[in-house]
């Protein structure tokens, strides 16, 4: 069967460019072995956000008197937390099977590997192969959870992502290796529920390593308080599984001193590594570079016809960037004229409370690139409805260069923040001044002042602190 385009993997960029394809009048297929929606639907994005809802919710719940309220016997349904978070990613997937149909996309259920002559063969659940032809293939397979060489996976006392979504109980202790946005993010979740929680990372600066520091300090300050132990700039050299407690042995990189702590699990959440293995790259000669498929502007491999978009392209491991590669590559192969992604300018979030959003460079990326700054931070001590909302932790932090006035970067940590970035994405797309951030209006009570707020205390005009 012969397609314009075939897609293999329906994640966030692969079903995205599919439904792309479909409306610019492009005969199209999409190849999946598992669940459509990929990871990020199934066992990523979507079911997380749920269980970290009801982390929230169970929060607020055990804080009521804060709110004057009555809450008593207040606990957590293990059982029911998990089957509403599956629940959430079951209607989403069942929402893009809508969506392919809408489109008139047809999905082929089973694993695709690339073939010579511009072919992809499909084997399915029976073992079966067939075969389809395309003029433009495109490659979005994903990945998975790293493993550590010296930490095994073996899914039940060293777990990585899908099973710590599932669990049969709660561990009374879990080690967490890795403090980026998934260590977090479990670990937030974990701790509310109940588990005594330590985070390891490598990285000196040992929570989110890649947010400015600011924002880093502030949420290890709120994860400390909380309960949760954070050690930063810290090896782990074994992890021992053979009796019933987990002994995990730790190194302090700076003084060299070695320690052990004792759980009853641990989640492996040092990151993830591309699905390259058994898709056909080699069979077609298709170039890769440190784990990743080398591509163009356009998500173009060496090999014409044969394109690469999301986790297996390097670029940031996002579904947002690879929804942006999926559609840009599909409008250039239609023979559109898109302009080549910015990924100076991609927000990234982490959905622990405090919840965390930045975009563009730290304070010490625009130092090192030579800019002269302002900068301008606001907290949320100092906004009426994050106070009345219960929630003031956290900042905005913004930096601008003060020759010309241009949003270099923007840091956020708060309630809410995530769904706050958007509007600092915009401006820096739109090329604003922090002077048209400070004279565009901004509503009263809403956690969006503090936006306005931070741009005037970068040049001297902050009214509430």
């Amino acid at each position: 069967m012969k397609y314009n385009v075939i897609v293999v993997g329906s994640g966030p960029g692969g079903y995205v460019a599919a439904i792309r394809a479909s409306q610019l009048g492009m005969k199209t297929a999409i190849i999946e072995k598992e669940s459509l929606g990929g990871i990020c639907l199934n066992w990523g994005c979507i079911p997380t956000k749920a269980l970290l809802k009801s982390a929230d919710v169970l929060h607020d719940m055990e804080n009521a008197k804060n709110y004057g309220l009555i809450a008593e016997n207040v606990a957590a349904d293990l059982t029911a937390v998990i089957k509403r978070s599956r629940e959430v990613a079951d209607s989403m997937s069942k929402g893009v099977q809508f969506l392919m149909k809408k489109y008139k996309v047809d999905v082929i259920m089973g694993t695709g590997k690339l073939a010579r002559g511009k072919k992809v063969d499909v084997t399915d659940a029976g073992g079966k192969v067939s075969s389809y032809e395309a003029d433009h293939i495109i490659l979005a397979t994903g990945a998975r959870a790293k493993a550590l060489p010296n930490i095994p996976i073996d899914g039940e006392k060293v777990i990585e992502y899908r099973k710590a979504m599932v669990p049969e109980k709660l561990p009374e202790s879990l080690v967490v290796i890795g403090g980026g946005a998934i260590g977090v993010e479990f670990a937030y979740f974990y701790n509310t529920l109940g588990s005594k929680v330590t985070v390891i990372e490598f990285l000196e600066q040992g929570l989110v390593p890649r947010e400015d520091p600011e924002v880093s300090k502030e949420l290890t300050r709120q994860f400390k308080k909380n309960g949760i132990e954070v050690m930063g700039n810290t090896s782990v050299e074994k992890v021992d599984v053979s009796g019933k407690i987990i002994i995990v042995t730790v190194k302090n990189r700076k003084t060299g001193e070695s320690s052990e702590i004792k759980c009853e699990k641990v989640l492996s959440a040092a990151g993830v590594t591309s699905n390259l293995e058994n898709i056909g790259l080699e069979t077609l000669g298709i170039k890769t570079d440190k784990g990743k498929v080398v591509v163009n502007e356009w998500y173009e491999t060496n090999i014409p016809g044969i394109y690469a978009i999301g986790d297996i392209t390097d670029g940031p491991a996002l579904a947002h960037v690879a929804s942006a590669e999926g559609i840009l590559c599909v409008e250039k192969i239609a023979g559109h004229h898109p302009q080549p992604l910015n990924y100076g300018n991609i927000p990234s979030c982490t959905y622990c409370q405090p919840e965390i959003a930045s975009v563009g460079m730290t304070e010490q990326q625009a130092k090192d690139a030579g800019y002269e700054l302002k900068i301008g931070k606001f907290p949320f001590t100092a906004s009426g409805k994050a106070k009345a909302s219960g929630h003031p932790e956290g900042f905005v932090k913004l930096i601008f260069d003060a020759k010309y006035g241009e949003i270099l970067g923007a840091h956020m940590i708060g309630s809410g923040v995530t769904d706050m970035i958007a509007e600092m994405v915009l401006a820096r797309k739109l090329e604003a001044t922090g002077m048209e951030i400070i004279k565009t209006i901004h509503p009263h009570p809403t956690m969006s002042e503090a936006i306005m707020e931070a741009a005037a205390a970068a040049y001297g005009e902050v009214i509430h602190i």
